[in-house]
């Protein structure tokens, strides 16, 4: 019996129903071990007995169900093998015979051999399908094998002795694209010596080879796949050869090839040991190879292991031929040379094991998890603790250390027991750290302790090590592990889009052997997994999902979902009260870790949410005596209210203003006194003397020491606090600036102030010195000015900025904060009722929300029925109807009833929480444009600082050179001061300008506060917009791709129109219905549910009749008994003539009565009370399945069906007892909005593109509905990608939208991808903008807001740039000759003004309005048509040539647009010129009606 592997290419799948079709039905064939389709990678990979089935047979089965099947290999490889020895006890329940037939039933198991004492079976198993592990729990009483069973030499047993010899090698090989890549590595290392088999996954991008260690080396083999174009590692760690003398005397009698070698080999073999490295210094992939092959070239090294995310290097050597010393200096003498090797530990190795095992372990089969690292215990003597409350820190530092599994600290043996990972930290290090916190620690003289996590592969390592003491492990760890059968693991899931992918993933892994219970977060993208390890381990988790066409990768730092509670304890008096609370809490089960701290009153603990709750953690600790409420976490935005700047902003203005007043009006009354003083001077003709000594007769020019007036004096009193307090935030942030090398606002202010005020005070500290008569001009008003606009400027720029993001604070402020859970009692009465914190409530708990109160958390509604407005997360304005089985999103308002809710998600797991932390991240996201703003300010700062130093130097040379310029334009000059004064003090004026009036925080505030506001208003409008860049880049977009089912059809097919092909004599109308209904409702089939809901709703009734021998064949149809129609149409009859009864007594028609209740009776009006039931035989399908079973389907039934499959529908006909009886005409219809979305989209100056995996009728038959004129149809959903990519090529901005089912690759390839959901339905992975409504207009409304906000962002920037382009120069002097001259504080009003106008044009976003569809409908009216199939073209497949219309000449045009206005002046039939395919697509959901007026059901 041989299993062999084959890979079949199907094509046509369109999803995972035909996945899951394909697997069911080839694995009911005869032989087949295990099949796995794969519909990205369009093939099926079957296992299957070579004696019963062949490929070509696989073949044709595969194509036999409508799809076309290719071998994608001739060659079938053969499968690897295992063999297990059970032992029989001799009071077995089973026989042999029957155990043998139990094994043999299940899948992956080939052969089962029993010994002649019927004690001993020997198993051979396929090891990629079934495990030993499994196969032990199929037959009780059976156990793995662990005495030899006796051997004849030269017996049929004994080849599993010579595959004693044999290796199994598992290898990780990266690079591999095609499935020739796997056959170029399998022919090429098959053909090696030693070799015994390879399989190549490209699946698992893995090798497995079995091969004989006497002959060739794995090192050999990993270097073979390289010298192929691969990268190769190691996966497991080659087993070396595990030979006794027994097996060594057999090998011989069997006559191996080599024997001779395997005898040095085994030598060798026989005293390896093992030793672990840390190695710091590894950068990269390339150091580890490095290491690896430097170091596996010694003779003496059997392997080498480097792991880079460990820093350590595994090593099996023969210590007779080196030391460990000697090993250590070859890896630092390994090319660069800067590699540090350090042991884990002082002594020799933790792991120096020998890796010899017994002989008979070798026919264990490898499990799965053997790849468990080793645990290693020690013992660390620690000196100085004085009370629990140092045990508490030094547990609480030392448990988070990376590689600490579990640490118990002892006061009274003064030690701490520490479970460590030796791969990631070393008892040195943890002598160390505790060694840090102030302790004297010492390494106890204990060796460490190997402890083997219970798994078997380790197990095996630790019989050699019998003589050593067991392990110390907590006793509370033990019963841990021993209660907790059940384990839970997280899976990060990529690739879901909406709530049908959550509902996909749980149905499918709810029916997985060993999965208790599955939890999917869409918003998290995570699912939490139950699961029993003994059955399945979260690795095939993952590949379960995988299969389901997901991304999915075990999260393995997920703190197992531990749920953190921070409490605040009262009542605690001593370190005793804290020893109680920490000991009650650690022995609950379900408690992880707490901490108590006495100082602060506070409680910190993790527990799993799994086994115990917050409140039972409250609960406990009330036991105790004590009180403990909740630490309140801040759940308003205030983060996002700028108050705290606000304040700070507003006092700093505040003080500035109080010393700037004075110096105004000094300044005021000096230029009022200055300019009188000229206008005498002109008319009075005044000497200079006279004018003076007028000047220093004023009181504000009296000298209180030589050189020092009063009126600078009092300016230097003012500006010093001003300076100081006012500007002391300035020159902190300026100092750090610096420090960091960068130069930003804050420096060009402390720049203008400092030196306006250095420069004052130096020439007051020379005019006394020098006891100067004339008065210096100085430049004290000036800082007190310039603090007041810029902190004017900021304070209001950051009351502004507070209002940018209201929409999020809004969306916050939905989180309700508190919630009323209710305990039900037999038949939902309540029992009891508590108000608790909104962190207190438990997934699972039952919360009664009342009408007007917010949900708490999301849930599903038990009871009671109401209106639910969810506005504030979806857009939506119109109330949701909720009844019980309904999903409630946390933070809407409940409206009108009571409802019981099911809490599903809580804390950070609810749709609202998950929406807050998607606007969060992108408001505080970057857009590209952004990026060059930032660039741009880098370079500001220092370019204005030398604009300004040249201002001041060009100032002095052109005031010596021509003085008569500077006099002119001086204001306040006089006689009085020297030239030279004169000319420096106007150099200075202009210099200090120029960096008063460069400002680069309005270039920086341009984009991130539109962004801000275009996001926050985006959310309030259910259109998240993840980040600046897609809210840039859908302005760009040329061209909208819309996916076809689900985004412009509603994605669920609905039936159309029925036609009865029998008289109702013969069979009534009604009946019909019923039995149709019945027997399409066992079908999970999207047509079979069309027709079930139909026909229930058509019969107003709510259950149908029995359906029995349901038979499905896909492609075709289905086959089925129906009974108990007659009971259900008379009960039907019953309650219409009860009603007509009731109704005929209301209107008092007496002398009518009888005729009324008469034709009531429609139908078996004459049934007794006990009816009888008839067995209808049902036939329902396409035409083939009618012709199968041998019914003749006429020709006008046949033009029928073609009608409706020209209008894109799908014809079902069905037959009761061998008669055709009716034509049911289903589609999957266009959404209202759709065509108008489409026209609005044109109207923009978009090209729209249909693309569906659909036939090119269907899909021509929905872009006329919808007015799209280009058409790529039949495409798969992996090509999806490949046609954005193409139109990207065109040099075309795409932007896709889809509802993500299958469109996931297509939308993260477009430039902008819109997901379309519906309420929590929100596609968070792939798309960049997420429109929670599932309205075509919403697409419209997110380009529309992108191009506002686009628009609004370069209004901004000219606000910015026009300060600083105009600003600059004026400040700097250039337009002086026309008498445009500005004084520093005017440049800093400028400044102030600039980012204030920014933010507020920013603001301005606050106003954008949706389009609304009325006014789109009003401004569209009479100008929206349906297109004829002539202007459509339709791409199909992969291909760029496109099957549009065909060429015509000149004259067959005219007929053909004749004809068409004839067809539409006379029916709504369309004209046909598109090229028709032979038949339908059996598969695919054939969609699209024109909407026909006429098409009435019955």
């Amino acid at each position: 019996m041989e299993a062999k592997s084959v890979v079949i290419g199907v094509e046509g799948m369109t999803c995972n129903s035909c996945v899951q079709t394909i697997e069911q039905h080839v694995r009911k064939m005869n032989g087949i071990h295990n099949v796995k389709v794969s519909l990205e990678d369009k093939n099926a990979v079957i296992i299957y007995d070579s004696k019963l089935q062949t490929p070509a047979t696989l073949q044709e089965a595969i194509y036999d169900m409508g799809f076309d099947a290719t071998l994608a290999d001739s060659n079938p490889q053969p499968v690897l093998l295992d063999t297990i020895f059970l032992t029989i006890p001799t009071q077995s329940a089973l026989t042999s015979k029957q155990i043998c037939s139990t094994l043999l039933k299940n899948k992956g198991i080939l052969d089962v051999k029993m010994s002649s004492d019927q004690k001993t079976a020997v198993v051979t198993f396929i090891s990629s399908i079934i495990n030993g592990k499994q196969i032990i729990q199929m037959v009780p009483g059976v156990d793995l094998n662990i005495s030899a069973p006796e051997v004849i030499p030269g017996t049929c047993e004994d080849s599993s002795w010579s595959q004693a010899s044999n290796v199994v090698l598992r290898l990780k090989v990266e690079g591999m694209t095609c499935h020739s890549c796997t056959s170029t590595i399998e022919g090429k290392i098959g053909k090696l010596q030693g070799i015994q088999r390879i399989k190549v996954s490209l699946d698992n991008q893995e090798a497995v080879v079995v091969y004989q260690p006497h002959l060739i080396t794995a090192e050999e083999i990993k270097h073979q796949i390289e010298a192929a174009g691969f990268t190769a590692s190691f996966k497991k760690q080659p087993r070396p050869l595990k030979l006794s003398a027994i097996d060594l005397e057999r090998l011989r009698n069997t006559q191996t090839r080599g024997s001779e070698t395997a005898l040095k080999e085994n030598s060798n073999v026989n005293d390896t040991k093992t030793v672990v490295f840390r190695i710091d210094g590894m950068h990269c992939n390339s150091c580890v190879l490095n290491i690896q092959s430097t170091i596996s070239a010694l003779p003496s090294v059997t392997s080498v292991v480097v792991s880079l995310e460990k820093k350590s290097a595994m090593i099996n050597y023969n210590p007779n031929l080196i030391s460990i010393d000697v090993l250590r200096k070859a890896i630092e003498a390994v090319s660069p040379q800067t590699f540090k090797v350090s042991l884990p530990d002082e002594y020799e190795n933790v792991a120096l094991f020998p890796t010899l095992a017994s002989p008979l372990k070798s026919l264990r089969p490898p499990l799965k998890d053997a790849s468990q690292p080793l645990t290693q215990v020690v013992v660390i003597n620690i000196e100085g603790m004085t009370c629990n409350s140092c045990v508490q820190s030094i547990e609480g530092v030392i448990s988070q250390k990376a590689g600490v599994k579990s640490i118990h600290v002892s006061l009274t043996n003064r030690n701490g027991t520490i479970e460590y990972d030796p791969l990631q930290t070393c008892p040195e290090d943890l002598r160390s750290s505790i060694e840090d916190m102030g302790f004297d620690a010492s390494l106890s003289a204990k060796a460490e302790l190997p402890v083997a996590i219970a798994q078997p592969s380790t197990e095996e390592q630790l019989e050699s090590h019998k003589t050593e003491p067991p392990p110390k492990v907590s006793p509370a760890h033990l019963a841990r592990q021993e209660t907790k059968t059940i384990s839970k693991c997280y899976v990060q899931v990529t690739g879901m889009t909406c709530a049908s992918c959550v509902a996909n993933i749980e149905r499918n892994l709810r029916r997985e052997d060993g999965i208790h219970s599955i939890l999917v977060a869409l918003m998290a993208g995570k699912a939490e997994v139950r699961y029993n390890p003994a059955v399945i381990h979260p690795a095939a988790i993952a590949e379960l999902i995988r299969e389901l066409g997901f991304g999915a990768t075990v999260m393995e730092n997920c703190g197992e979902g531990d749920g953190i509670l921070e409490l605040v304890v009262r009542g605690m008096t001593c370190a005793s009260c804290v020893h109680k609370i920490e000991s009650t809490l650690m022995k609950t089960n379900g408690v992880l870790y707490c901490s108590v701290a006495l100082a602060t009153n506070k409680a910190h603990i993790k527990y799993d949410p799994e086994i115990i709750g917050p409140r039972d953690v409250i609960q406990v600790i009330k036991d105790l005596g004590f009180t403990t409420s909740l630490v309140k976490k801040d759940r308003s935005a205030s983060h996002l209210d700028h108050k705290q700047e606000i304040r700070q902003w507003k006092r700093s203005f505040v003080v500035s203003l109080i010393f700037c007043i004075p110096v105004m009006g000094l300044m005021i009354y000096m230029m009022v006194m200055d300019s009188r003083l000229s206008d005498a001077h002109a008319h009075h003709n005044m000497s200079n003397e006279e004018m003076e000594a007028l000047h220093s007769s004023m009181f504000l020019e009296y000298q209180l020491l030589p050189g020092l007036s009063v009126m600078n004096f009092l300016s230097f009193l003012l500006c010093v606090p001003v300076q100081i307090f006012g500007g002391w935030h300035f020159y902190i942030q300026a100092y750090k600036a610096l420090k960091h090398k960068t130069a930003n606002m804050d420096v060009l202010i402390v720049l203008a102030t400092s030196i306006a005020f250095v420069y004052s005070f130096v020439i007051l500290l020379v005019a006394m010195a020098e006891k100067a008569k004339v008065n210096p001009v100085t430049f004290f008003d000036t800082p007190p000015m310039l603090f007041v606009f810029i902190s004017l400027g900021r304070w209001l720029e950051h009351v502004a900025k507070g209002k940018t993001s209201e929409a999020l604070a809004r969306l916050i402020s939905l989180q309700a904060t508190e919630a009323t859970i209710v305990t039900l009692g037999p038949d939902n009465v309540l029992l009891s009722e508590e108000q608790v914190d909104v962190e207190l409530v438990q997934r699972g708990d039952i919360v009664r929300v009342i009408p007007g109160g917010k949900f708490p958390v999301d849930g599903r509604v038990i009871e009671g029925h109401s209106m639910v407005d969810e506005s504030l997360i979806t857009g939506e304005a119109m109330p949701v109807t909720k009844k019980p089985g309904n999903t409630v999103i946390a933070g809407s308002i409940n409206q009108n009833g009571s409802l019981l809710i099911s809490a599903t998600h809580v804390g950070a797991d609810t749709t609202l929480s998950q929406i807050v932390k998607l606007v969060e991240e992108a408001q505080t996201s970057k857009a590209p444009i952004q990026q060059f703003a930032d660039k741009l300010s880098g370079y500001f700062v220092p370019s204005i600082v030398a604009v300004s130093v040249v201002t001041l130097f060009a100032w002095i040379i052109i005031g010596f050179v021509d003085f008569e310029i500077v006099e002119k334009y001086f204001l306040g000059y006089n006689k009085s001061i020297s030239a030279a004064e004169v000319i420096i003090r106007f150099a200075f004026q202009a210099s200090i300008t120029v960096l008063c009036i460069a400002c680069p925080c309005s270039l920086g505030l341009a984009t991130p506060t539109a962004v801000m506001v275009g996001t926050g208003v985006g959310a309030q409008n259910g259109i998240l917009i993840k980040g600046g860049e897609p809210l840039e880049m859908a302005h760009k977009v040329k061209v909208v791709v819309f996916d076809k089912t689900g985004t412009i059809t509603h994605g669920t097919p609905e039936v159309m129109q029925v036609k009865f092909l029998v008289e109702s004599n013969q069979l009534p109308h009604n009946k019909m219905l019923a039995i149709v209904g019945t027997a399409e409702s066992n079908s999970e089939h999207p047509l079979g549910v069309a027709i079930t809901k139909y026909c229930k709703k058509e019969l107003d009734l709510e259950t149908l009749g029995t359906c029995t021998d349901f038979q499905v064949v896909p492609g075709c149809g289905i086959s089925c008994k129906v009974t108990n129609i007659e009971a259900l149409l008379y009960r039907k009859n019953k309650m219409v003539e009860e009603n007509n009864i009731r109704n005929v007594t209301l209107v008092k028609i007496e002398e009518n009565t009888d005729e009324s209740v008469q034709s009531a009776l429609i139908i078996d009006a004459e049934l007794p009370t006990t009816v009888t039931s008839q067995k209808y035989s049902v036939l329902i399908g396409n035409r083939e399945w009618m012709n199968r079973n041998g019914l003749l389907v006429k020709n006008e039934v046949d033009k029928a069906m073609m009608e409706h499959e020209r209008r894109g529908r799908t014809a079902v006909l069905a037959a009761v007892d061998g008669v055709l009886c009716g034509l049911i005409a289903i589609a999957d219809t266009v959404k209202p909005e759709a065509e108008l979305a489409v026209y609005t989209l044109k109207s923009m100056g978009l090209e729209v593109v249909l693309m569906t995996g659909d036939n090119s009728k269907t899909a021509r038959s929905i872009a006329s509905q919808v007015g799209i004129t280009k058409v790529f149809a039949e495409v798969l959903p992996s090509h999806k990608v490949a046609k954005v990519k193409q139109l990207q090529d065109e040099g075309k901005r795409v932007a896709m939208v889809g509802d993500g089912i299958n469109d996931s690759p297509a939308l993260a390839m477009a430039n902008v991808g819109i997901a379309i959901g519906t309420g929590t339905d929100v596609a968070i992975e792939a798309a960049d903008v997420v429109l929670i409504k599932d309205d075509l207009m919403d697409v419209v409304a997110s380009i529309d807001l992108s191009r506002k906000t686009v628009k609004r962002i370069r209004i901004n920037f000219v606000f910015a740039l026009i300060y600083n382009l105009i600003g600059v120069p004026i400040a700097a002097g250039v337009f002086l000759p026309i008498g445009l001259v500005l004084q520093p504080w005017m440049g800093s009003a400028a400044m102030a003004a600039s980012s204030v106008s920014v933010v507020l044009s920013s603001l301005m976003l606050k106003m954008y309005q949706k389009p609304s569809s009325e006014k789109l409908e009003f401004r569209a009216s009479g100008q929206m048509r349906h297109k004829s199939p002539s202007e459509i073209s339709v791409c199909v497949g992969i291909d760029e040539t496109g099957t549009g219309s065909p060429k015509l000449s000149l004259m067959d045009r005219i007929i053909n647009y004749s004809r068409a206005s004839i067809n539409s002046l006379f029916s709504d039939k369309r004209s046909v010129n598109s090229i028709v395919l032979n038949e339908p697509d059996k598969h695919s959901l054939l969609v699209g009606d024109f909407g026909e007026d006429d098409d009435t059901a019955l």
